[in-house]
């Protein structure tokens, strides 16, 4: 098992910056890759980014070149670096955790979620 916890959400304006942390525990952290997830209301989760176990990282193409996604294997901890943030990118934003060494981009890929954390984008 795996427990994974956001920090980091808030209310910021367009083209504000904030950075999410999300710590995680119970299970052998460099093993797992790690995701970022979104879902604003009324729509589905979406895949924002995710990073795998080498370091490895991927993004949705909305979000490349503004986010960036690392991960500290000495914390347990990843984190999602956001700048320039819209107000389209209001949401809950969620971790995830995959037993796969190179997650993906589906919901599917992932084994363990955290309870998400709320990210306003006022205009």
């Amino acid at each position: 098992q795996v427990q994974l916890v956001e920090h980091g959400g808030g209310l910021v304006q367009a083209g504000d910056s904030l950075t999410l942390s999300c710590a995680a525990s119970g299970r052998t952290f460099r093993s797992l890759a790690m995701g970022w997830f979104r879902q604003a209301p009324g729509k589905e989760r979406e895949f924002v980014a995710s990073i795998a176990w080498d370091y490895n990282t991927n993004y949705r193409d909305s979000v490349k070149g503004r986010f960036t996604i690392s991960r500290d294997n000495a914390k347990n901890t990843v984190y999602l670096q956001m700048n320039s943030l819209k107000p389209e990118e209001t949401a809950v934003y969620y971790c995830a955790a995959s037993s796969k060494p190179f997650g993906g981009r589906q919901l599917t890929d992932y084994d363990y979620w955290g309870q998400g954390t709320q990210v306003t984008v006022s205009s």
